[in-house]
């Protein structure tokens, strides 16, 4: 079991962020796997021939990818962590891994190796400049990959930010962190298991720790650059698919398109957060919250310029009728 460990002025400084480069990193190791989690099987199959030939054509991103894709443990230059909270640009991201130094790199890459579960073929590092390069092929990765759907993306991950937070305010720490991935649990008073392997523990002191959801499926990681360390973690919404079969008891009642949006916000949103949630236009979402407000199923309030969208108590005694 491996835990951080936070000082009391730690624990007051958590705090979230956004990494387009945790993004990226996810989505990169979920093409090089041949089986995605469910919601992600359209996105990956649209991806997978262009991949492929994008490493066939780049053999050091491919001795990088099969490497970051098969080892228990990441090249510490590309788990860093972000310091511009939820608006942490891709370029500061790739700024720190260019600055890595050839020595640095090898010898993080070398860590990796040992704890790959597949052999590794490492000539790809007998290069120069390695920080640079492997700067260049996330850059590319979260061009070809990443960045068309980065408003989409952005909008899940902020509102898993916004649920955590509401957990925070509403129960602290504990809450918050219980189910954040699937070894995630508190632990005393003052520590969190992020791992049943047996490392030895981090020790988070006044920088606090940063907490960073991804969309790309299972899979957790921490990015350690001491003083400063983050948990990348799967943030909720991404899987949230319901399906609008003429038996459902909800959709019957309220419509298909309102059935999925009041079943969606069982976790709090904005109109424009559920529209990238549920791939309907904001008019649409706008329509079934009119509707579903005036039922009295669903309330709104301003949180400031936005205005975010909760079930009431008899919203959830109808989710709860109907068996949704």
């Amino acid at each position: 079991m491996t835990l951080l460990r936070l000082t009391p002025t730690a624990l007051s400084r958590c705090r979230f962020a956004v990494s387009p480069l945790a993004e990226t990193l996810g989505s990169l190791i979920a093409l090089h796997r041949p089986a995605p989690d469910p919601w992600l099987r359209a996105w990956h199959a649209r991806h997978q021939a262009d991949y492929w030939a994008w490493l066939a054509a780049e053999p050091f991103a491919a001795g990088l990818m099969a490497l970051v894709s098969a080892t228990k443990f990441l090249p510490d230059l590309v788990a860093i962590p972000p310091t511009g909270g939820t608006g942490t640009a891709l370029r500061d991201e790739l700024r720190v891994v260019a600055a890595f130094t050839d020595e640095e790199t090898r010898a993080t890459m070398a860590d990796a190796v040992e704890r790959a579960w597949e052999p590794q073929d490492t000539a790809w590092l007998d290069t120069a400049d390695l920080g640079p390069k492997v700067a260049a092929v996330l850059a590319e990765g979260w061009r070809r990959y990443v960045a068309p759907d980065w408003p989409r993306r952005k909008s899940l991950l902020e509102r898993d930010i916004m649920h955590r937070a509401g957990l925070l305010t509403a129960y602290g720490w504990k809450e918050t962190v219980r189910n954040m991935t699937r070894h995630c649990v508190w632990v005393g008073d003052d520590a969190i298991r992020f791992s049943e392997q047996d490392y030895p523990d981090r020790w988070i002191t006044d920088e606090g720790l940063v907490f960073v959801p991804k969309t790309t499926g299972v899979g957790s990681w921490t990015c350690e650059r001491p003083p400063l360390y983050a948990l990348v973690y799967p943030a909720r919404g991404p899987a949230a698919q319901v399906g609008t079969d003429s038996t459902d008891p909800l959709a019957t009642l309220l419509g298909p398109g309102r059935a999925r949006v009041l079943r969606e916000l069982r976790q709090a949103a904005t109109s424009t957060q559920l529209a990238y949630a549920l791939d309907v236009s904001l008019g649409t979402v706008s329509a079934h919250l009119a509707v579903l407000r005036e039922a009295g199923v669903v309330t709104g309030a301003r949180v400031g310029r936005a205005v975010v969208y909760r079930l009431t108590e008899r919203g959830t005694d109808l989710l709860a009728l109907t068996g949704a």
